[in-house]
């Protein structure tokens, strides 16, 4: 049967927006890295060294979270659906991730049966999601890349923390570049799913492809007006710069 046979059998008119759930709307298996990173605060110093053995899922941060925002708008899990066979569940990946990442809601959603969430399906069956969600290719070539390179004004970062604010309080699941170009200290992509503003700061609930246990807070600082990331086990913490992907013909 080709894929597009089965397509409107097993879809489902799209039901009113909910809330993005990270136990629920996150893949239960990381983005792992190549590198493991040691940081020493007392003498302000950091080194890496290979992993080994090496990890089979690494530089797969972009198509994670793209995937994970297309699943939340593309997808409908139906727990008590009765599963299907390997094949079938594959061709309904497939087709969740040919959807256009940089539209809004669809006006169907395809149906993932025998299964309650993307959480529980990706514990399930890892491979299946690893294999059809994209290369680690699909990283370096995002269309956005180019943008990490150019200046990154502290106005232009106050308009991008109120963009990514507004759309994350429309549901609209802005991804986000995170990166300290031309340093490598990281370069990274994320899912913004949550925004809450102070006088002193802008904090999003993050969903960070290399951490699939907790959400994690990205900051922007309204004085400073730039972007704060934590510390986490491959990144020192501190000042990053930020921009929208998957949003436009040129990002």
């Amino acid at each position: 049967m080709g894929q597009l046979g089965w397509a409107q059998d097993h879809m489902t008119v799209i039901s009113p927006a909910r809330v993005f759930d990270f136990e629920r709307d996150t893949f239960a298996f990381p983005n792992e890295l190549v590198w493991e990173y040691h940081f020493d605060e007392r003498a302000g110093r950091g080194w890496a060294q290979k992993r080994n053995p090496p990890p089979t899922y690494a530089h797969h941060c972009f198509p994670v979270v793209r995937s994970a925002r297309q699943f939340y708008f593309a997808a409908h899990f139906d727990s008590l659906a009765p599963g299907v066979d390997e094949a079938e569940y594959r061709r309904r990946i497939r087709a969740v991730v040919k959807t256009d990442p940089r539209a809004g809601t669809p006006r169907q959603q395809i149906t993932i049966p025998g299964y309650g969430s993307l959480r529980e399906f990706s514990a399930a069956h890892p491979r299946w999601l690893k294999e059809e969600c994209g290369g680690a290719w699909q990283s370096y070539a995002q269309r956005g890349n180019w943008r990490m390179i150019m200046p990154f004004s502290r106005r232009g970062q106050e308009r991008m923390a109120r963009q990514i604010s507004g759309r994350a309080g429309a549901g609209r699941l802005p991804l986000a570049h995170v990166a300290t170009f031309p340093s490598l200290t990281i370069n990274h992509a994320l899912l913004v799913f949550e925004a809450s503003e102070t006088k002193e700061f802008v904090e999003f609930q993050a969903y960070d492809p290399n951490i699939c246990t907790q959400p994690l807070k990205l900051r922007f600082d309204r004085g400073k007006r730039w972007f704060e990331y934590p510390r986490t086990h491959y990144f020192p913490g501190g000042r990053v710069n930020v921009y929208e992907v998957y949003c436009g013909m040129c990002l």
